[in-house]
């Protein structure tokens, strides 16, 4: 029978985690914690100016420019950021919340906390990815629909058809076609753009 902690670090050996932060004993002692969970981990330092995310997870020490650092973050987030508070240092908490960070680890961290926060800013990247995919669907869908209303309107005005005929006559060349109704307005609606 495996314990939990045994079942979270079988979760994390395949993964990459970039770990910047000075290499001083705390950050040491994170990296050691870190490379227990059997995952690729990296040491990068001196922070560079922009956090590279080819990494499924970065460890970074929170800075005064971390926010401009990380590209894309949070709405186009490619990595799990955990941010590491060094120890005795007064943090910025505007700073702290434009970093927008997945999870927070403060130094010196003990044991347990460095694979709780990885759960944790694991589980919330995951959860964010989801509704971002979920949002794209949705604009993609709401698109779709707009180009349908044009594609209906122009076969009413170019076959004189009412709104139903036409959406019937668009399912229906779609079926023919074996394409998406979507698809096949979007094409309707560029021929006609075209044309002018």
């Amino acid at each position: 029978m495996t314990s939990s902690a045994e079942h979270s670090h079988e979760k994390f050996q395949e993964l990459s985690i970039a770990v910047i932060v000075k290499r001083d004993d705390h950050g040491e002692d994170l990296i050691r914690e870190i490379q227990r969970t059997r995952s690729k981990v990296q040491h990068i330092w001196p922070m560079p100016e922009e956090i590279p995310n080819e990494f499924d997870i970065v460890f970074c020490e929170l800075v005064a420019d971390l926010p401009s650092r990380c590209k894309g973050m949070p709405v186009n987030a490619q990595f799990t950021l955990i941010v590491v508070i060094p120890a005795n240092r007064n943090i910025s908490q505007k700073i702290l919340e434009h970093s927008v960070p997945h999870a927070v680890i403060h130094m010196p961290c003990r044991p347990e906390e460095v694979l709780s926060s990885m759960v944790v800013a694991r589980s919330h990247y995951q959860y964010e990815r989801r509704l971002r995919q979920r949002i794209e669907k949705l604009d993609e869908n709401l698109r779709s629909m707009k180009t349908i209303e044009r594609a209906k309107v122009i076969m009413m005005q170019s076959k004189d058809m009412n709104e139903e005929e036409a959406y019937k006559h668009l399912r229906r060349k779609a079926m023919q076609r074996r394409v998406t109704i979507g698809a096949l307005a979007s094409s309707i609606v560029d021929s006609q753009e075209l044309l002018g």
